[in-house]
């Protein structure tokens, strides 16, 4: 049975997973300690004091292997990814491990050792992995343990999807047959043909593994009846679950009381890792570039009240997460003026309302460092979508397709769009795609690569103005 199979392996992948850094820490333990190649200096080995190391890398180990997806079989393929999403969690996982180590002051660790487990680290993942694919290769070219499977559905939305399910490199799959239903035109390629009549005399040794009911959306409201009449038989009923492209599922349902909700659009800010990781970085992060950068500030807050009236800072409201309004900070740039112009107004290249030292500040992106007391106070994060005006997010939802799907995630001070070229007088329909791009694409290292994407590209845009 297809799902008893894929969890039987998964969990074993899972277990595997979770146990390498204690046989990582075993590898480089005899390495730098046990074979005499590299002297230790100083007498002997505190080993309870490696023992705690080996439980906070675990520990550490436990909460990557669950955001990288490390022990999902299905995401074992292709192997190029998984071996890039291997290297990042432990490198992740050591990062977190070692910064710990500098508060733990009573012992002084070998460096050596932490070299070496973090490298056996990541040599043993890539092998797990690597002998998890072989294993399930060997399934699908043996084509042992395949699963049986009986289609409900006979037209070209089960053969196109169900061909899509025998593709899969995870478990093999077998079909036996596809069954019309009434009033259904099969298609030629859906042999052999069962018709729905027939599922009666199936109930005794049915010789299926699985019953996978395809039927298109439009048809939804007859499953109901289809699973009654598939009550005879002794094997599971799945439904395929085929909504088009825009559409995807991720954790698929979950109960809220007596009702079951079906993710159709999914953000990662509802996620457990995103609310924690994400906002514990932005924490991190700002905290250090507001201490740094406060002089700087200081000394522009003063150039700004010196060269221009008005206020040191322009607030303006923006949309952010779930279409929710915040105030957003920046030093002000322009002169003074009517606030409802500047929330209608696109700014354009020689903007008359910049001021000269303005003009500076928003070529160099410097006016946009009080937005780091915005992601603060959670209005924002480092790295996401940039907020939008409300009148200009109601004018662009219906010219540009998905548009408020940016809006499924924390607005940003930098994006993937900012890093691509895709900011001031540019196209918004290439800002959504970088957007939506993101957010299929979200983790904590993608955020990284992206901050240091802007800090290489440098300050000064041609599209800042």
């Amino acid at each position: 049975m297809i799902r008893r199979r894929l969890n039987n392996i998964e969990f074993a992948l899972r277990l595997s997973v979770l146990l390498l850094p204690l046989a990582a820490f075993a590898i480089a333990a005899f390495v730098r300690f046990d074979i005499g190649l590299i002297p230790v200096v100083g007498g002997g080995v505190d080993y309870s004091a490696y023992f705690g190391l080996l439980l906070l890398t675990t520990l550490a180990w436990a909460i990557v292997v669950e955001h990288y997806d490390l022990s999902r079989v299905d995401y074992l393929v292709p192997s190029r990814n998984a071996t890039r999403r291997a290297l990042v969690a432990s490198t992740a996982t050591y990062l977190v491990a070692t910064g710990a180590t500098f508060f733990y002051r009573t012992v002084s660790f070998s460096r050596l050792f932490v070299v070496f487990s973090g490298v056996a680290l990541f040599i043993l993942v890539f092998a797990t992995q690597a002998a998890f694919r072989a294993y399930l290769e060997s399934l699908r070219r043996r084509g042992e343990n395949c699963s049986r499977l009986l289609v409900i559905g006979a037209d070209e939305y089960a053969c196109r999807t169900v061909r899509s399910l025998l593709e899969s490199t995870v478990i093999p799959c077998s079909v036996v047959g596809f069954v019309r239903l009434p009033g259904q035109t099969p298609s030629p390629a859906c042999t052999p043909l069962l018709e729905f009549e027939a599922l009666d005399n199936m109930g005794v040794q049915p010789q299926v593994d699985d019953v996978v009911v395809a039927v298109p959306p439009s048809l939804f409201m007859d499953i109901r009846n289809i699973v009654s009449k598939l009550e005879y038989l002794t094997v599971p009923v799945r439904a395929i679950l085929d909504f088009g492209s825009g559409v995807s599922f991720q954790n698929t349902s979950f109960h809220f009381g007596d009702v079951t909700l079906l993710d159709l659009k999914v953000s990662p800010s509802e996620s457990i890792t995103y609310s924690i990781l994400k906002r514990s970085f932005d924490l991190a992060f700002s905290t250090v570039v507001v201490i740094l950068t406060a002089p700087l500030m200081l000394l522009i807050a003063v150039a700004v009240r010196l060269t221009s009236p008005g206020p040191i800072l322009f607030a303006q409201d923006r949309v952010g997460l779930n279409g929710r309004l915040f105030r957003l900070y920046k030093f002000r740039t322009m002169r003074a003026g009517n606030p409802e112009e500047d929330d209608t107004r696109w700014t354009t290249g020689n903007d008359p309302r910049r001021t000269r030292l303005g003009a500076f500040l928003r070529a160099s992106n410097l006016d946009e460092l009080p937005q780091f007391f915005n992601v603060l106070r959670g209005d924002m994060s480092v790295v996401g979508p940039r907020p939008e005006r409300p009148y200009f997010v109601k004018k662009f939802q219906h010219e540009v397709s998905q548009y408020n799907t940016r809006h499924y995630l924390k607005v940003g001070i930098t994006g993937w769009a900012q890093v691509n070229g895709w900011r001031g007088d540019t196209s918004i329909a290439k800002r959504v795609e970088c957007d939506i791009h993101y957010l299929r694409n979200w983790s904590l290292w993608f955020d990284i690569r992206i901050i240091c994407a802007t800090l290489w590209r440098g300050f000064f845009s041609k599209n800042a103005y």
